[in-house]
């Protein structure tokens, strides 16, 4: 195996467990932030609750997601070292980004559009499949449905668990799913990790065959777990700009809605990976959130500031495209290896 060659494949890997590493720290709000919000867990307790269970959630669950990644979008015969390189660091570049200005923008998109826009710049538009099951098509639309589905689920949830307690006292009501929110969360903490983490699995094993390492997509054991530590290490290491975002100004929540939106997310999240489709948890915890405050009066729900999320997750596969379409021209140039 020439030395760029195996030089590449490291820096792949490297890259990989960086981006599973920050999609921790970066999506650790989505998890815990209605729990936080609530006053049910404190930060510390709920970020260190999540990285238990974010690693368990990936070692444990199929690699199903990892497969869709690593050949749904581009055909593995054009996969090359420089591409995946390219595609992991507009999409580490632009998850850093949103991160420092707090916008819950989705990892997903950030990893599939540098991978669609590393695929053109390396073959054209020809090698990205674009149609037909676990295609770019198949995978944004799993992205643009699940949070409507986060909302109409969370929604409905919420209106029966009204009804159902109804004739409880408002502190039996706050009592009981202040119990209820802590499995929540650790719920989709769990759920996060069997789909997120999954990613970065994806992108080694492609960059392992394009090496020659490896004749079958099928994920090494020690790619997942050292994934699943990635993603562990990086939600211990979260921050708080996000959880402030996700858990008090898109609605302030009580327990009750908190325990919906939990749940309603982690249900929608483990479905998503049980069909092998990568889907946003960022998207679908906002949709969930939104879905639960609506049940008060939609005003309740500070719309602008979920257009401004929208607005993040709209832009965010058209800028990590171009930015992995630059990187990965700029990396041929510096490697010669036009």
């Amino acid at each position: 195996m020439p030395e760029v060659t195996i030089a590449l494949l490291v820096l792949v890997i490297f890259l990989a467990l960086a981006f599973d590493f920050i999609n921790g720290f970066h999506d650790t709000a989505n998890a815990i932030a209605a729990s936080v919000s609530t006053g049910v867990l404190s930060p510390r307790r709920a970020i260190l609750m999540a990285a238990i269970l974010n690693f368990l959630g990936a070692v444990t669950i199929g690699t199903a997601v990892a497969k869709t990644i690593g050949k749904g979008i581009i055909d593995p015969v054009y996969v090359t070292q420089p591409l995946v390189v390219a595609a992991l660091l507009a999409a580490i570049f632009w998850n850093l980004v949103t991160w420092y200005w707090g916008l819950p923008s989705s990892s997903s998109h950030a990893l599939i559009g540098g991978i669609v826009g590393a695929g053109i710049a390396g073959h054209g538009f020809g090698s990205i499949h674009w149609l037909g099951p676990k295609s770019f098509s198949n995978i944004v639309q799993s992205l643009v449905i699940s949070p409507v589905m986060g909302f109409g689920i969370a929604f409905a949830l919420l209106v029966g668990l009204y009804w159902i307690f109804r004739r409880f006292l408002p502190h039996q009501v706050r009592d009981t799913f202040r119990v209820g929110q802590i499995f929540a969360a650790a719920f989709i903490s769990f759920s996060h990790g069997s789909n997120d983490a999954q990613k970065a699995m994806g992108i080694i094993t492609m960059a392992m065959i394009s090496a020659g390492l490896l004749k079958e997509f099928t994920v090494p054991t020690w790619v997942m777990v050292a994934c699943a530590t990635a993603m562990g290490i990086g939600t211990a290491s979260g921050g708080t700009k996000i959880i402030k975002t996700m858990g008090t100004k898109i609605v302030k929540l009580t327990p009750i809605q908190g325990f919906g939106a939990d749940m309603t997310s982690a249900f929608v999240i483990t479905l998503a990976s049980h069909f092998g489709l990568p889907v946003s948890t960022t998207h679908v915890a906002a949709g969930s959130i939104m879905g639960v405050g609506a049940t008060r009066r939609f005003s309740a729900v500070r719309w602008g500031v979920a257009g401004n999320m929208v607005t993040a997750w709209i832009v965010t596969i058209p800028i990590t495209a171009t930015l992995a379409y630059i990187f990965y021209w700029f990396l041929m140039s510096v490697l010669h290896l036009h």
